[in-house]
């Protein structure tokens, strides 16, 4: 994946398909410390010790049409070219949570890319998961969490197009206003 929302994507909807109810996001994006600090947090299904011990491992998924997961495999390897890392923790019935970072201002950090469109992509296909997504800069924090917008908003479906289209202006605005870097 060339993007790092891309990365996001798909890892968050490794949370969604593990029955979560509840899925945080938090992105640390700091050109101070030179890190770019990505945690998942879910309270899924989880994953025996021995599946996590392999989880990394290309040909390891617990999905059933395909023979290969390609999402941890290829974070890990991202991170560790770029200066960063990977940590992974799961327990089985409580659920699972990721940490991937890269140093900021390495030349081989794939971009950001469309972080607005990537989450309202997904708030979007999975308005029964309860979503927290904090995104703290050297400026300033941003949160969004959907239950707070689901009020907010009085019943409309996060699905209506008007809705994704405020929503992406409105994620948009928030990170540059709290100078979200690429």
């Amino acid at each position: 994946m060339k993007e790092l929302a891309m990365h996001v994507y798909d890892l968050m909807e490794n949370s969604t398909a593990a029955d979560s109810s509840e899925v945080r996001l938090s992105i640390v994006d700091s050109l101070k410390d030179n890190d770019f600090h990505f945690t998942i947090e879910d309270n899924g299904r989880g994953m025996s010790p021995e599946f996590l011990a392999r989880v990394t491992d290309p040909y390891t998924t617990s999905r059933t049409t395909r023979k290969v997961g390609l999402g941890l495999p290829l974070i890990k390897m991202n991170t560790e070219n770029c200066g960063g890392g990977m940590r992974l923790e799961s327990e089985v019935g409580k659920g699972t949570r990721l940490e991937f970072w890269f140093q900021h201002d390495h030349w081989d950090r794939p971009p950001m890319g469309d972080l607005p469109g990537t989450l309202v992509l997904l708030l979007s296909a999975h308005e029964d998961i309860h979503f927290v997504i904090t995104y703290r800069t050297d400026v300033d924090e941003y949160v969004l969490d959907t239950d707070e917008l689901k009020e907010a908003l009085d019943g409309m479906s996060l699905n209506d197009i008007h809705i994704i289209n405020y929503l992406k202006e409105m994620i948009a605005e928030n990170l540059a206003e709290i100078k979200a870097n690429e």
